[in-house]
């Protein structure tokens, strides 16, 4: 990838933004989790904990799909 793919917008740089977002939230959601386990509620932090990852998860996903069906219509209108 060169600067001038980024640049001019030939290479996107969003799905690569969108994967460490996805891992500084799935660490922070941990690190948070195991202190609400630790200090309010076992239970509530373990339920927070995975629905913040999983939820995560789903909206990382959904927004990475929009990446790939873009970049599949750029290949076929370049066919």
């Amino acid at each position: 990838m060169e600067a001038r793919d980024i640049l001019f917008f030939d290479t996107m740089l969003t799905p690569k933004i969108i994967t460490v977002v996805y891992w500084i939230v799935l660490v922070s959601a941990v690190v948070t989790g195991v202190g609400v386990m630790f200090s309010t509620s076992f239970w509530g932090g373990l339920g927070a904990m995975v629905a913040v990852i999983v939820g995560t998860r789903i909206v990382c996903e959904l927004m990475v799909v929009a990446f790939k069906a873009n970049e599949a219509l750029q290949e076929i209108r370049n066919k």
